[in-house]
C-alpha cells in the first residue's frame, strides 16, 4: 500500500518502507505487508512477484521464511497499516500495479491454500466493489464466500463494501438479474422524485444528479458528494415525497452488478439461466471462475472438463472436448465476452474486468482458475495458468461490441495470434488429473492427448478467423 510519509511517525520501531516512483503516487511510502496470522504458506505470491534482485534473480521483494519466527515481529506491522488511511481511488491509475493499491474488500477467505479462484473475486473488489452487488451460485465461491459467522467481504471506512448473497446452482443467474432488475427500478423510482423536488432541491444540483456521468472513480466520487448534498437540502423539505427520495437517494450512484459462480454453474445446471440472461440485454456481469471441475463436491465431470481429464465419471479421461461457452455468447453480438488469465496475463485480466463493468450491457467473463483437485503445488499454479495459455488451451480474447461500432474487428485475440510455444501434452503431464490416465493407460493417454493437440490448433485457427472480421455495426444505444 501508499501513504504520507508522515504516518511513518506513528509507526513500530524499525518499520520497513520505500518510496513509490510510480507518478500517480509518486514519493509516498510504499509498503508490501503479509498477514501473519492469515497466510496459508502456499507460496503463491512469491512465485508471482515480478520484482526480482538483478544480482541474484532468485531472491524477489518478497520470500518464504519460517513463520514463526516472524509473527512476533510483523503483527504489530499489520496492525498499524490498518490505521493508515488506504490510497485515493480518484489518484490510482487503473493498471497492473496500480489496481494492488486500492483496499480489498475481500480477504481471508478460508479457501484452500494457493486457491486459483480467490484473486479474481479480489481484484473485482478492489475495482468495484464500494458499489458491487453480488450474486454468488452454490458452490466453492458460496463456502469461502459465505463461510459463517465471519465474512470475507468487507467494507471500507465509510461502510461501502460489496452486498454479497448466495442462490443455488440453478437459478443463480435469473437471481442476478433480478437484482438488476430492482436497482433499475429504485434508481427510476428514485429519478422520477428528484424531477417532481427538483425546483426544491435545486435546478442544478438536480440536472447533475441526472444527467451527470458516472463512468470513472473521480465522477463517481463526484456523485457521491451531490447525494449528500441532496440529502442535507431533503432533511428540509417537508412531505411524503421528499422523505422516499432520502431513502431511495442512494440508488443515484452506479451499481455494478456481478453474478459469480463456478463451471458446473455456469456450462451445466446453471447454463440455461444465464444463457437467458445473456440475452436480456440486462446490464450485468458475469464472472465464471473455471477450474473445470466440479470443485466444491469433489471434482467430477463438466462440461468445462477438457479432454484427457480424469474425474468422477471420467476416471478414464474425458473423450469429448470442452464446451467452448466463450465463443458461444459472443454469436449474440450484444455481450460482452472475454477469457482471461490472471497468472498468464495480468494487465489482459485488468483491462477485461473493466471494459465489461463499462460496457452499459451483458458482458461474460471466463476467468482460468487452478484449483488443488488439479493435482499438483498450488505454487505452481501461475506457471501452469501460462502453459495453459501457451500451448493453446486457453487463449485469452476479448470480444467487445463497442469495437463492432467503431467498424473493428469486435474480437481481439490476446494471446495465440502465432504457433504455440509449448505442446499440450507438456501441460497436461505436470497435472495429477492427466497424469493419472497416463499411468493407468499410457496408450489411451497419447490418444487423449493427440486429440487434445489438434482441438487446441483448430480452436487457435478459427479464434485467429474471427480476429480479423468486422462486423456490420449494431445499432443498440450503450
Amino acid at each position: 500500500m501508499v501513504f504520507d510519509r508522515s504516518e511513518l511517525s506513528r509507526a513500530p520501531e524499525g518499520f520497513p518502507s520505500s518510496i513509490y516512483k510510480a507518478k500517480d503516487h509518486a514519493g509516498l511510502a510504499y509498503v508490501v505487508q503479509v498477514a501473519p496470522d492469515d497466510c496459508t504458506g502456499c507460496g503463491l505470491c512469491v512465485a508471482f512477484c515480478p520484482a526480482k534482485d538483478k544480482s541474484n534473480p532468485r531472491h524477489k521483494a518478497i520470500d518464504m521464511v519460517d513463520a514463526a519466527e516472524r509473527k512476533a515481529l510483523e503483527r504489530p506491522r499489520f496492525v498499524f497499516l490498518g490505521t493508515v488511511p488506504p490510497a485515493d481511488r480518484k489518484r490510482v491509475h487503473l493498471d497492473v500495479k496500480g489496481s494492488q493499491l486500492l483496499e480489498p474488500l475481500f480477504e481471508f477467505s478460508g479457501a484452500c491454500a494457493g486457491c486459483g479462484e480467490t484473486p479474481y473475486l479480489k481484484l473485482v473488489s478492489q475495482l468495484f466493489g464500494d458499489r458491487a452487488i453480488i450474486a454468488n451460485a452454490t458452490g466453492c465461491s458460496s463456502i469461502y464466500g459465505g463461510n459463517l459467522p465471519t465474512t470475507p467481504w468487507g467494507t471500507n471506512a465509510d461502510g461501502r463494501g460489496p452486498a454479497w448473497s448466495n442462490s443455488l446452482f440453478e437459478d443463480n443467474a435469473e437471481y442476478g438479474l433480478g437484482i438488476r432488475l430492482a436497482v433499475d427500478a429504485r434508481s427510476d423510482h428514485a429519478r422520477r422524485l428528484l424531477r417532481m423536488l427538483s425546483a426544491q432541491v435545486g435546478g442544478e444540483l438536480a440536472a447533475a444528479l441526472l444527467e451527470g456521468p458516472q463512468e470513472n472513480e473521480a465522477q463517481i466520487g463526484e456523485r457521491r458528494a451531490q447525494v449528500e448534498e441532496l440529502r442535507r437540502k431533503l432533511a428540509t423539505i417537508e412531505g411524503p415525497e421528499a422523505s422516499s427520495l432520502l431513502e431511495a437517494a442512494e440508488y443515484l450512484v452506479k451499481k455494478s452488478v456481478w453474478i459469480v459462480g463456478g463451471d458446473g454453474w455456469a456450462y451445466d445446471i446453471g447454463f440455461g439461466g444465464l444463457d437467458h440472461v445473456l440475452a436480456s440485454g440486462a446490464d450485468v456481469n458475469v464472472l465464471v471462475l473455471d477450474t473445470e471441475v466440479y470443485s466444491n463436491t469433489g471434482g467430477q465431470q463438466s462440461k468445462a472438463t477438457p479432454t484427457g481429464a480424469a474425474a468422477k465419471f471420467a476416471a478414464s479421461g474425458k473423450e469429448v472436448p470442452k464446451k467452448d461457452l466463450a465463443l458461444l455468447a459472443t454469436t449474440y453480438g450484444h455481450v460482452y465476452v472475454a477469457r482471461v488469465a490472471m497468472g498468464a496475463r495480468d494487465k489482459q485480466t485488468i483491462d477485461a474486468l473493466l471494459e465489461a463493468e463499462s460496457w452499459h450491457g451483458p458482458s461474460l467473463v471466463i476467468a482460468y482458475s487452478h484449483c488443488i483437485a488439479h493435482g499438483y503445488d498450488m505454487a505452481h499454479g501461475a506457471d501452469q495458468q501460462r502453459l495453459a495459455v501457451e500451448s493453446g488451451v486457453w487463449p485469452l480474447f476479448r470480444y467487445d461490441p463497442r469495437r463492432a461500432r467503431r467498424g473493428e474487428p469486435p474480437v481481439v485475440l490476446d494471446s495465440g495470434a502465432e504457433a504455440p510455444k509449448v505442446r499440450v501434452a507438456d501441460y497436461m503431464r505436470n497435472e495429477g488429473r492427466f497424469r493419472v490416465v497416463e499411468l493407468q493407460d499410457p496408450k489411451r493417454f497419447a490418444h487423449l492427448a493427440r486429440s487434445a493437440q489438434e482441438q487446441a490448433e483448430r480452436r487457435l485457427s478459427y479464434y485467429r478467423q474471427l480476429a480479423g472480421i468486422v462486423l456490420p455495426a449494431l445499432q443498440e444505444a450503450e
